[in-house]
């Protein structure tokens, strides 16, 4: 059976945190992201990071991870646990018995919010293509991804933060739940849209003889590495050195438009924020939220001696005292 290790994946341990498995991914989508680094490698890299995250990020599919492991794939495909089964719940430290939503035993039905025949190391791959969550080739099945609700289904579609912001065309590969052939649809994506809104492709849900149903895609935008959207607004950090935070200056910001120049006033302090208008999220009335960067202060991990005997003259020569 296949197995794929999300936990390895992203270089977490099995018990790790919901915020430390963000961290975790953060740190390698910007380090593997296909507009940092061309390379083949990092493109296959970023497609598996993006799909360990989908699972261990949510609570659900987590646990459904951690139940049944390699053996998802030949559940799926029979409906229930090979034989042996109990012998492979070991590997995971999961036990091979019990009632409800999952495995009971032999011969007991097993429950899957995906569609029949896929392998789970696959699941994602139908749901974004064949590109990956960064390749940008398409979208999934709802069969895979969704839930049908009458004759019109439901499916999530993973955005990125730019890909939201600026709208426009895309082509999205779909599989028909009923045949299991694939089709192509051109999908246009609203200029602004925001997470847990919905797209609606007209007749391309279910069918019932002559009447069919719509397929409603439901927006989810990926952890970007330097932003996070709150309302309109864009939410960044802004590192500078403590030379800078006292005397002031200039320093360079990313934007979704590209880096500008920022002033930087003097006597600033972690946690103060510069406001660039215009510079954040489409707001939906024709105008763009801000961004908001905040000041964090760094400091050198290691000092050479000069540096040292230099900040050594300026404690030695001041009075600030940061907690009087």
């Amino acid at each position: 059976m296949e197995y794929q290790d999300y936990y390895g994946t992203l270089g977490v341990s099995k018990g790790a945190s919901k915020d430390d498995i963000q961290k975790a991914y953060r740190k390698l989508a910007r380090k593997f992201h296909p507009d940092v680094n061309q390379t083949d490698e990092a493109e296959k890299k970023f497609k598996d990071i993006n799909e360990a995250y989908e699972v261990l990020k949510d609570k659900d599919k987590r646990g459904k991870y951690d139940q049944f492991g390699s053996a998802w794939k030949q559940a799926q495909r029979t409906g229930a646990p090979p034989n042996g089964f109990e012998d492979l719940f070991s590997q995971f430290g999961v036990g091979g018995s019990g009632g409800g939503r999952g495995f009971g035993g032999r011969g007991t039905r097993v429950e899957f919010d995906g569609g029949a025949g896929a392998p789970f190391s696959s699941f994602f791959e139908t749901l974004f293509g064949a590109g990956g969550v960064g390749g940008g080739q398409g979208w999934g099945s709802p069969q895979a991804s969704a839930r049908a609700v009458g004759l019109d289904h439901e499916a999530k579609i993973a955005l990125s933060l730019e890909e939201a912001g600026r709208g426009g065309k895309r082509e999205i590969q779909l599989t028909d739940p009923s045949t299991g052939k694939a089709r192509k649809l051109r999908v246009s994506i609203p200029t602004g849209i925001r997470p847990g809104q919905k797209i609606r492709l007209a007749g391309q849900g279910g069918t019932a003889g002559k009447r069919r149903g719509d397929l409603y895609l439901t927006v989810d935008l990926l952890p970007h590495p330097r932003f996070t959207l709150d309302g309109a607004n864009l939410v960044t950090v802004l590192p500078i050195t403590p030379w800078e935070a006292a005397l002031g200056g200039q320093a360079t910001l990313d934007t979704l438009d590209g880096p500008v120049t920022v002033k930087v006033p003097a006597g600033s302090s972690s946690g103060r924020k510069i406001r660039l208008r215009g510079k954040g999220f489409p707001a939906g009335n024709g105008n763009l939220g801000d961004l908001l960067a905040e000041i964090r202060v760094m400091v050198p991990d290691e000092l050479d001696d000069r540096q040292r005997e230099l900040f050594e003259q300026l404690r030695d020569a001041s009075d600030f005292d940061p907690r009087r």
